[in-house]
């Protein structure tokens, strides 16, 4: 069986695997990428994204999800510290069924793209992970068919990929800046021992905090002017993510809205913009060379991994910091240098590889006890940085008689600071039941924690008086008691989501008033016309090619043309009254809002708000007609156009199959459709 590791990130993931002489990354889901996001090294990346999509069949994940999701999930990674519900096509699901569902699709796009079978893999997790968080990255692997064979610590991943490349041993310090947490390991490396020294790290700081304030930069400078539907606010979203992303690489980027208002921001003011979030981001480091009594300088190297981390200001300030050179990320891809030592950590289990992984806890694990007074206090039994395995016992008595069974509360945090700090997290309650009722003295017993290398949680209690075992059992449950969701039923009920469907009756476009008042003109009533060989059937769908249908007749944008939005909206209502039960989707160019007469265009941009037109992402490959075909190719529907399609008709030799493609004629008023088969694309020319 092949050794695969799992790098499960929040905003992307990466798969990995060891092939007997060394690691290879896995390249799935790359196809969902398009123009805008086809930057190098992608290809690599899965995003960590669930959605439906009301234009294409089922449930979507990775980067079809990510660029063309309408609902959408992200940072279900992030989400699992405190299992909230989400919800997609007015569904409701746990979070560890959204993060399982992304499992899921990485072992099937394995399987489809890379011909790899994963079914156990090592998976990786951020070092400053809750307990909750890593039992359930367990349970989502396994509903998806995954079992995990260790959960490792994500910058110690990073650390075994570079020692294995580099064949180098010392002390690493590895800065772990990804989506969604920021962590600081330090590592020691000694033939093929790695030795976490110490870790500190900070959740709830990432990528998302970063997208969050270069999107409140652009919206200071041009605020919000009307409401934005979901689909203009993900789409916002998307812009400001690519925006971050581009300015690692270039002095400036230009950042449009909704609103068609476009914002430039250079890069030095948003480094400038996000310089206290970076000084948040050094408190961890700052905090793990004190723990380990470690000078800066005696570091063998500093490792950058995640993708805040490759931002120039950080790698800047975190270079300042220990004033060192970091190690260049040719020599350790931030972005998946975490999956591929995952992939050896589990080729080193297999034996393959001679290896030893050491690793430690980053928070102290204990309980809570009341004084006489009600004084609730953190009694840690196993503090924080200590290797792991861990065991450690402590005894503790009821603090009044007559009792037949106690609350032993296990709590994960920092026994220094009051148990209400956000730094202290109740993992469960479990119940110790006497088996008769006892005196305070006669009830003391032994509390014993175990904490596994995978981070995960066993306890027992034994009476001291009699040895009688009151309490032994994997902690299992997480959170206030709340009961883990049937992820399983639950995975199978998310894998099979459709869409929110429109109510039939509903029109696929608006119908408004002209631009001075006027209704647009009715269409003649239609005879019902007979069958014919290719004719659409009964409710086979319609994607009508707008912004063709738009330009119909219309003199040429050279000799001062427009195209119309009412008569495309004639055409539209003349297809319905022919094909009453046929769906109908609607694609126009981005560029049909801005082609049509100042009148038609609040109509154009209602009718994208209203999501009964739809236009392709900026820097879509293809544009407008591209949408059509992918639509058309989806629910196996006619496309209604006067275009050939030349560029598409190779990669869709169906193009020119009879009964998939409609003309459109406009004369005097009436539109009329006929099946027709566009023209063979002329033969490339030799250059």
């Amino acid at each position: 069986m092949t050794a695969a590791g799992i790098d499960f990130g929040t905003t992307n993931s990466v798969a990995a695997q060891w092939n007997g002489e060394y690691v290879e990354v896995l390249e799935i889901g790359g196809q969902g990428l398009d123009a805008n996001w086809g930057r190098r090294g992608f290809e690599l990346l899965y995003p960590s994204v669930v959605g439906t999509s009301s234009l294409r069949p089922g449930t979507l994940f990775g980067w079809e999800a990510k660029l063309r999701s309408e609902q959408a999930v992200e940072a279900c990674k992030r989400m699992l510290r405190e299992e909230p519900s989400v919800t997609l096509s007015g569904e409701r699901f746990a979070a560890t069924t959204a993060a399982a569902g992304v499992f899921h699709a990485i072992a099937g796009a394995a399987l489809e793209e890379a011909a790899t079978e994963i079914r156990e893999a090592v998976v990786t997790v951020p070092a400053n992970a809750t307990g909750a968080a890593r039992f359930r990255t367990r349970e989502a692997a396994r509903a998806a068919g995954i079992a995990v064979r260790t959960l490792l610590n994500e910058p110690t991943a990073a650390a075994i990929a570079y020692a294995h490349e580099m064949e180098a041993d010392g002390e690493f310090l590895v800065f772990d800046w990804g989506g969604g947490t920021m962590d600081a390991t330090l590592l020691l490396h000694d033939d093929g021992f790695f030795d976490e020294k110490a870790s500190r790290g900070v959740n709830r700081l990432g990528g998302l905090e970063i997208d969050a304030r270069l999107r409140r930069m652009v919206l200071d400078r041009v605020p919000r002017r009307g409401r934005w539907s979901d689909s203009e606010n993900r789409m916002f979203t998307l812009e400001i993510e690519r925006a971050k992303i581009l300015l690692s690489q270039q002095e400036s980027v230009r950042v449009r809205t909704p609103d068609d208002v476009t914002v430039e921001i250079g890069q030095d003011e948003f480094s400038e913009a996000i310089q206290d979030l970076i000084s948040r981001a050094l408190d961890p480091v700052e905090e793990c060379l004190a723990q380990a009594r470690i000078d800066p300088q005696d570091l063998t190297a500093v490792l950058m991994i995640g993708g805040s981390s490759q931002i120039p200001a950080v790698r800047a300030a975190v270079s300042e910091a220990l004033d060192c050179e970091l190690v260049d990320s040719a020599l350790c891809d931030p972005m998946t240098a975490v999956a591929e030592g995952a992939a050896i950590s589990a080729a080193a289990m297999d034996g393959e590889l001679k290896s030893i992984i050491r690793v430690v806890n980053t928070h102290a694990l204990g309980t809570i006890t009341k004084s006489r007074e009600g004084r609730r206090s953190f009694s840690a039994l196993i503090d924080r940085n200590q290797r792991l395995p861990q065991q450690r016992v402590k005894s503790y008595e009821p603090t009044k008689d007559n009792v037949s069974q106690l609350t032993v509360e296990v709590w994960e945090g920092d026994p220094d600071r009051g148990v209400d700090h956000p730094d202290n997290v109740k993992l469960t309650d479990l119940v110790l039941a006497y088996p008769r009722r006892v005196r305070a003295e006669d009830g003391v017993f032994d509390l014993e924690y175990t904490y596994s290398k995978e981070g995960l949680l066993t306890v027992r209690a034994t009476l001291q008086k009699t040895g009688d075992v009151l309490l032994d059992g994997e902690v299992k449950v997480f959170g206030d008691g709340n009961v883990l969701p049937e992820v399983r039923k639950e995975l199978d009920r998310l894998l099979t989501l459709a869409p929110v469907a429109r109510p039939a009756s509903a029109p696929t476009h608006p119908q408004q008033a002209g631009p001075r008042g006027d209704s647009a003109p009715e269409p003649t009533p239609l005879r019902p016309a007979p069958p014919s060989a290719g004719a659409v059937t009964a409710a086979q769908p319609l994607i009508i090619d707008g912004s063709n249908l738009a330009w119909n007749g219309r003199p040429p944008r050279s000799a001062g043309g427009r195209p119309s939005f009412a008569a495309l909206q004639a055409a539209v209502r003349f297809l319905r009254a022919r094909h009453s039960k046929s769906d109908i989707h609607v694609v126009v160019d981005a560029t049909l809002r801005h082609d049509v007469s100042a009148e038609e265009r609040p109509l154009v941009e209602k009718a994208i708000a209203d999501g009964t037109v739809v236009q392709p992402p900026a820097g879509t490959e293809g544009r407008g007609d591209a949408l059509v075909i992918s639509i058309a190719e989806e629910v196996r529907g006619v496309i209604v156009s006067n275009d050939n399609f030349a560029p598409f008709q190779k990669a869709n030799p169906w193009l020119r199959t009879s009964g998939r493609v409609m003309g459109a004629t406009h004369s005097q008023g009436v539109w009329v459709f006929n099946r027709r088969v566009p023209n063979p694309a002329p033969p490339a020319q030799r250059r």
